[in-house]
């Protein structure tokens, strides 16, 4: 069961930005800056806002997608589609593409360290050889 399906048979729990800050390790701007992207969408009780356990889990799944390199535009992408596809076919196949093209460009980036790093050890060793051949000899 994914998060947001947790959240949605789970008893209403509201939490304030000071909590659902705390308990998720952000910091209340972050909070408001998902909100003003749309990403999150708070009640509010008079002038405070309030998140439900809906908004802790799509928080909870921003962050993981997030942590494993998602852009912002394509994690809204697929928590919209939770909400439009009762199904969820449709949002996991875009999440398979979207994890497939992520594994892709994290191939090509260790390739491309793996290089620079064989490089960068290459250059250490010739600078070190030519440094001994420079170092007066100590004399016993």
């Amino acid at each position: 069961m994914t998060a947001a399906e947790v959240a949605e048979h789970a008893p209403t729990r509201l939490y304030t930005v000071t909590e659902m800050a705390e308990e998720l390790g952000v910091t209340p701007r972050a909070l408001r800056f998902y909100e003003d992207k749309g990403l999150i969408t708070p009640s509010r009780a008079g002038t405070t806002r309030v998140y439900t356990r809906r908004e802790h889990a799509r928080m909870q799944l921003i962050l993981r997608g997030k942590r494993l390199g998602f852009s912002l535009r394509e994690i809204k992408q697929f928590l919209d589609l939770y909400d439009v596809d009762p199904t969820h076919k449709e949002q996991l196949r875009t999440l398979l593409e979207a994890v497939r093209h992520r594994i892709d460009d994290l191939e090509t980036t260790r390739e491309a360290l793996t290089k620079t790093l064989l490089e960068l050890r290459e250059i250490e060793d010739q600078t070190l050889r030519t440094l001994a051949k420079r170092s007066p000899k100590a004399t016993a």
